[in-house]
């Protein structure tokens, strides 16, 4: 027998609904705790949200068996959750996705939808959500059968089902077409929409995601023509910080690009937020910062100039809600969450009643260590500031944005990246600019460096350990370009990880799927900074006299990054009268790589260089007769060309009749010897004559 009409009874009485404002935990992944979820209503209530709606994709009696009783333990799980609720003033509304597999015509499919809902009803749940995004649009024989459409199929067990829980002052409703990108051919045409919003009940309310699944923009206007073919305002779910569609980002940034101008137009806002709960306080708190600046309740004076938002909100400020909700946040990160945070600096005793049992062992009392004057001093923690929270939220700011110092990274890297042959030159303006902004580019990373080790000892390890995976990963990019512009500087020797194929786990992104979108001919197309580095195109052509200075502008580089001592300091390898002009490479013994910039890396060989050796005081090896020299500029990091490059030298003196070749290498060149060694077929070689700090290898041909 249906319940008597809540909403009804509202509307008799004139009674105004109340602005929905609240988290709706609806994303893909490992469901928040009971514990996670009390404290948000207290959190709600806190800051004068008022709604949590339950909708946990992977809670499969929500979903994917959304027919199956809840199980008594179960059932004083979500009794316990919903009093906590209601303690909170939070209104808890109950949300079931049945659209993966329901046959709504079937009377005993809706009969099983209403027992489901009846039990939620009875556990104390008064608001309730039908649920029907992400499912196939497809109707089985039997639904074609009975419905129109699929928007007709939905709103008939809908109204049926709103009718039977009679009608409650809160129910909402989740269209398949919940944003107008999914709209055919768009929202003001959309018969799916035109049908929900003709036949739904008007005591329902209808859920709305705005242009977009994640909408980077909602305007007024897109809310005003949606809502006239709704014949009703919607509920805003959004998911401008949600991550459940990428592992590798999580968003601490502000609620913005969405006017209060919109809150009049609106029946509510809610926020799905991080899957991670506890980095989920920025969202939530500026989510309520936004919903009292719209409604004459501002606690704080949210008007001001602000540079980055020009033409802005006059009643709120994304930066100050930001800036707010950081402070708080950081009283949170200070605080320390269970046992186990830092120790007291007085520990006293564990008192043991008696026993004859010796007492367990325990560092509780155990003496405060004062290190001696000759032993390194104690490590001591550094406090988390506000300043490590606004560039942690700036580095994982929001889908279609970076925060400033992001931003300000990223260009100053392709800056330093494309004026990187400044570095060579002679010194001169662009030279000093260039290093000037290298070194600001170095205080940018440290910086991130420093935050990161603040986290990582901050006493409340909960939020800690819900950030660690990310601010791992952005120190590990951080530092592989930190080393990269160290190198362009000059300020360390080549690395053999920026140019290998074979490089350590943590030298590489991504995993598979990393893999898949590198090989994809879109990637990167999107990218937030808006000129990503473009894959160099490298060519390999013979030699020519008129390369050989650019090829000694090369071996000198490299030279200059193999040693802080003067090149004359360093061992002399046979090979550097190849590379420094002196000798001049066998006819077809000589190739050069050259990229979108010019020369990059050359390949040169002797089919006879016993005359070369004699000059240097060596004794060749009998097998290996020839010698080959290879060096590339820093800025090549694909091993690729320089394989293709030392393939074809060695088919050349093959040709030329060589039987074997040799090359020689300074112990402090890494990168190369990594490389030879990689190839498979050269080893090292004993040679008389060689100097200390000199490696011989060589391969048969």
């Amino acid at each position: 027998m249906p319940k008597p009409s809540a909403s009804k009874a509202a509307a008799e009485t004139g009674k105004t609904r109340r602005f929905i404002s609240g988290v709706v935990e609806g994303f893909y992944g490992r469901p928040w705790t009971m514990e996670q979820r009390t404290e948000l209503f207290q959190r709600e209530q806190k800051w004068g949200l008022n709604t949590y709606l339950y909708a946990p994709k992977d809670d499969y009696k929500h979903r994917m068996y959304w027919r199956d009783l809840y199980s008594p333990e179960e059932a004083e799980k979500l009794v316990a959750l919903i009093t906590a609720a209601k303690k909170n003033g939070v209104d808890f509304i109950y949300a079931i996705s049945p659209g993966l597999d329901i046959t709504f015509s079937n009377p005993k499919e809706v009969a099983t939808l209403k027992r489901k809902l009846d039990q939620v009803s009875g556990f104390g749940c008064s608001s309730f959500s039908l649920l029907f995004d992400d499912i196939e649009t497809e109707m089985c024989p039997a639904d074609k059968q009975a419905f129109s459409s699929f928007a007709h199929a939905q709103v008939a067990v809908t109204n049926e089902v709103f009718k039977h829980l009679g009608q409650p002052d809160t129910f909402l409703f989740c269209p398949t077409d919940y944003c107008a990108a999914f709209c055919t051919p768009n929202v003001s045409q959309s018969a799916y929409l035109h049908t929900v919003g003709e036949n739904l009940l008007p005591g329902i309310d209808v859920l709305w995601t705005g242009p977009k699944v994640v909408s980077h923009h909602i305007t007024v206007e897109s809310i005003v023509e949606v809502s006239s073919v709704l014949k009703r305002a919607p509920v805003i779910w959004d998911n401008i910080h949600a991550n459940d569609y990428d592992p590798q980002r999580i968003f601490m940034g502000p609620y913005k690009d969405r006017p209060t101008d919109l809150i009049p137009k609106l029946r509510g806002v809610l926020t799905n937020p991080n899957c991670e709960y506890y980095p989920n306080f920025v969202a939530i708190h500026n989510l309520a910062t936004w919903c009292r600046s719209g409604g004459g309740q501002r606690d704080v004076e949210m008007t001001g100039d602000d540079d980055d938002e020009a033409g802005s909100d006059p009643c709120y400020s994304p930066r100050r809600a930001l800036t707010l909700a950081l402070t708080d946040w950081l009283q949170e990160f200070l605080s320390t969450d269970q046992p186990g945070g830092p120790r007291p600096l007085n520990p006293t005793h564990l008192k043991k009643e008696s026993s004859d049992e010796e007492p367990m062992q325990t560092d509780v009392g155990d003496p405060v260590y004062v290190p001696g004057s000759g032993d390194n001093p104690l490590f001591t923690a550094e406090p988390l500031t506000l300043d490590d929270l606004q560039l942690l939220s700036e580095l994982f700011y929001l889908p279609y944005e970076h925060g400033s110092t992001a931003r300000t990274m990223l260009t100053e890297l392709d800056w330093l990246k494309a004026h990187r042959e400044a570095v060579a030159e002679a010194e001169t303006e662009m030279t000093a600019e260039w290093r000037s902004r290298a070194k600001c580019f170095d205080v940018m990373c440290v910086a991130v460096f420093t935050m990161f080790n603040r986290l990582s000892n901050a006493p409340n390890r909960s939020i800690l350990y819900d950030l660690y995976n990310y601010i791992c990963d952005i120190k590990s990019g951080v530092t592989l370009a930190r080393a990269y512009v160290k190198q362009l500087g000059g300020q360390s020797r080549p690395s053999g990880q920026v140019m290998t194929d074979d490089p350590e786990p943590w030298g590489f992104r991504g995993g598979l799927s990393g893999e898949f979108q590198r090989m994809l001919p879109c990637h990167g197309n999107r990218d937030l900074f808006r000129h990503p580095p473009m894959t160099s195109v490298y060519s390999i052509r013979p030699f020519c006299p008129e390369d050989k200075t650019e090829i000694q502008k090369i071996h000198m580089e490299m030279q200059r990054g193999e040693a802080k001592a003067p090149a004359a300091a360093l061992p002399a390898l046979i090979s550097d009268g190849l590379a420094g002009g002196q000798l001049c490479p066998s006819p077809s013994c000589g190739l050069v790589l050259e990229d979108e910039r010019g020369v990059c890396g050359y390949a040169l060989g002797l089919t006879d260089a016993t005359a070369a050796a004699l000059n240097n005081q060596r004794a060749l090896p009998g097998d290996f007769p020839s010698m080959v020299t290879m060096q590339l500029h820093p800025r090549v990091t694909d091993p690729a060309p320089a394989r293709r490059m030392i393939g074809s030298l060695l088919s050349l003196m093959k040709t030329s009749g060589s039987r074997g070749v040799f090359c020689e290498l300074r112990k402090g060149d890494r990168r190369m010897f990594d490389f030879y060694s990689k190839l498979g077929s050269f080893t090292t070689l004993k040679m008389a004559g060689l100097p200390q700090d000199v490696i011989a290898m060589g391969t048969s041909l």
